[in-house]
């Protein structure tokens, strides 16, 4: 845009840099004391390794807006829309450097930039895209306060702070057109007049009588409204939602490079506190969390517990963390003993809702600003644990059983090796020298449902002439229960145990039936120096089939909707080879569960330690998983985990389906084939 002419006998640009200097000390200010001083009172974590693996997925999470665009294919076109907005808002960002503050002062600028050809091509294309700008905010506005899709209907995505920014972002666009157009309107010459909205609306307001004084006086006039919008808006966004504008692309930076599945550890020796009960409890990337979030209700809208009537909702807690971080201020010098004015369990944080998270990652996969919710749910829960002894029974009565007899199935009445009577399965004490550790599990090995899903995986094995052995009564639980339900210190000795046992005999490669013990001793066992080639049976058994080692032969005639875990899918990626296995079986059709498969997997019920821990109201989690198998038409829901399939069974019951339908681990169906 070219600007006005000076401002008396004071140049434009001294204008222009004064009001430049008077709002970016002002919003520095608010930056400073609102955001920065707030989040320093955090924890310190990591989070400058490998920098340029951090910043290429930051260009691509910003820039690209890859997370932004990932829901599109299930046709939530508000990705197109907000990404118009952003490349067309960054447009104009490089326009007001070019035009604005150089071209202030030194009119020349952009044509030595670009030449005269090059500003006007760039003139057309802020043009046009202020027009394309102006219909996408129109729809933006329509959307969110009249169509109102499920992820916009919560509280704080209904927040008048939306028409605010919408309005000043609208201001922009119309000004932009309005300024070009007076610019034109006054006879205006030269690469900035050779538009095509802007000279249209000029060439019409000198056809209805403009005149050329009042052309000039108004594109003057929105010239600088032009600017005070720009300069305002830097001012008001420390105070808006719209934070995450400059939030969210150190958010990306910052992101965890560790393994999705993996919690961070617990220093249980130097640790001031354990968890997070307080502001300083939390690392300063999950303060950062809360001003980065977008409070677009992608992860609400995805999570299985909000779904099914729970209170949980992953975008309340982060914006209720920052919230409340804000109402009391900074809080001084780091003290273990401080107590805060106002408490954050009870008050911004329901302790529920903490209980009521099932882990299953649906709402990091939604994220579009890879806000990390479930460490700083779990870190809560710690702290409940670990701190204030705040559990429910259900959970207490899990965590006890784990420490006085190494597993959480409570009143079982079977050993660690009574499922594999009559199978000739060697342990490892008798054979250490074998290839592979079968690591059964505690669930595959004393929860009487599941016993069949581990004497299938031995059937495969043999058949396969896998060289294998088991650990037998020197098993013991992997940790992930005691640590998924906040018990950081039982889950050290739970691991450490194991590691000193796969030690004493030279454990290189473990498989498992279980994706929450693939899990843990895949992504956290190295946490504590456990490094080994853990498998779950789906890779194994699908790289046996295609080397030929395996070759099911006896039909299973059934149509098979499979169901992914999310500690085999969404935590590992672990999505083809399950399908793999299940296509190879003769007989058996695959459908899929859209829109709630792979990626968009639906939580059985049974993460987060809610094998055992009670649900807290609203509709179980299971059932409406199986309402979603029903939906399919299929005959069996097909799990590769056997917490998935205890809960879809009781779900299948539950329906009064139990005659029709059925729940089978895609093992078990492979050994049915093998015969």
């Amino acid at each position: 845009m070219v600007p006005p002419g000076d401002i008396g006998a004071v140049p434009i640009w001294v204008g222009v840099y004064i009001a430049l200097a008077v709002s970016m000390a002002i919003s520095s200010y608010l930056f400073y004391f609102r955001v920065i001083h707030l989040i320093l009172q955090g924890k310190s974590v990591a989070r400058f390794d490998q920098p340029l693996v951090r910043l290429k997925g930051a260009l691509l999470i910003v820039l690209g807006q890859r997370r932004v665009l990932q829901r599109v294919p299930a046709r939530d076109w508000a990705g197109i829309g907000h990404a118009t907005i952003f490349w067309g808002f960054l447009s104009f960002a490089l326009s007001y450097l070019i035009f604005i503050f150089i071209g202030s002062a030194w009119h020349a600028f952009p044509e030595k930039l670009f030449t005269e050809s090059g500003v006007r091509v760039y003139s057309r294309y802020l043009d046009i895209i202020a027009a394309v700008l102006l219909v996408m905010l129109a729809w933006g506005l329509i959307r969110r306060w009249a169509v109102k899709p499920h992820r916009l209907s919560f509280d704080l995505t209904r927040n008048i702070d939306s028409v605010i920014i919408v309005a000043s972002i609208g201001g922009l666009m119309v000004s932009t057109l309005l300024t070009h157009s007076f610019y034109v309107a006054q006879g205006g010459i030269g690469p900035e007049a050779d538009v095509y909205i802007g000279k249209g609306l000029g060439n019409w307001f000198t056809d209805l009588g403009l005149g050329a004084g009042a052309a000039n006086t108004l594109q003057g006039t929105f010239w600088w409204i032009h600017l005070a919008i720009i300069l305002g808006f830097s001012v008001y966004i420390p105070f808006s939602k719209h934070m995450h504008m400059m939030a969210a692309p150190l958010n990306a930076f910052f992101r965890s490079l560790e393994p999705r599945g993996a919690l961070p550890t617990i220093d249980l020796e130097n640790a001031e506190r354990f968890g997070a009960g307080r502001v300083q409890d939390f690392t300063w990337k999950q303060l950062l969390d809360g001003y980065a979030c977008a409070v677009c209700g992608r992860c609400t809208d995805a999570c299985p517990a909000n779904i099914t009537g729970k209170i949980l909702s992953p975008m309340h807690i982060v914006e209720n963390i920052k919230d409340h971080m804000m109402d009391i201020g900074h809080q001084g010098e780091r003290d273990p003993e401080h107590v805060e004015p106002t408490l954050l369990f009870g008050g911004a944080i329901s302790e529920t809702a903490i209980w009521d998270c099932l882990s299953c990652g649906a709402c990091m996969e939604e994220c579009p600003v890879v806000v990390e919710h479930i460490p700083t749910i779990m870190d809560m829960r710690r702290n409940l644990v670990l701190e204030e002894s705040r559990v429910p029974e259900s959970a207490m009565n899990a965590l006890l059983s784990l420490e006085q007899r190494g597993h959480p199935w409570r009143g079982t009445q079977y050993s660690r090796t009574d499922w594999a009577e009559g199978l000739d399965v060697p342990t490892i004490a008798d054979k250490p020298d074998a290839e592979i550790l079968f690591w059964v599990g505690c669930t595959g090995a004393l929860e009487q449902r599941s016993q069949s899903i581990a004497r299938s995986m031995v059937k495969v094995l043999q058949r396969a002439g896998v060289d294998f052995v088991i650990l037998g009564d020197e098993e013991t639980c992997s940790g992930d229960p005691a640590r998924r339900m906040g018990n950081e210190y039982l889950f050290q000795i739970l691991a450490q145990q194991n590691i000193e046992t796969f030690t004493k005999y030279n454990i290189k490669k473990i498989v498992t039936i279980c994706p929450h013990c693939f899990n843990t001793m895949k992504n956290e066992y190295p946490q504590f120096g456990g490094n080994y080639e853990v498998l779950h049976y789906s890779q194994l058994v699908d790289e046996l089939i295609k080397n030929g080692k395996l070759k099911p032969v006896i039909p299973v005639n059934t149509t098979m909707a499979y169901h992914d875990s999310c500690f085999l899918g969404r935590h590992n990626g672990v999505y083809d080879q399950p399908r793999d296995v299940a296509k190879a079986i003769p007989g058996l059709t695959l459908v899929e569960m859209e829109p709630h498969c792979r990626e968009r997997g639906f939580c059985c019920g049974a993460g987060g330690g809610h094998m055992w821990i009670e649900e807290s109201q609203g509709t179980r989690v299971n059932h409406t998983r199986t309402d979603q198998f029903l939906e399919t038409k299929a005959d069996t829901i097909g799990v590769s985990c056997p917490f998935c399939a205890q809960m879809l069974d009781e779900g299948i019951q539950a329906k009064g389906m139990a005659g029709e339908k059925q729940a089978k681990d895609v093992l078990e169906l492979l050994s049915d084939s093998l015969g």
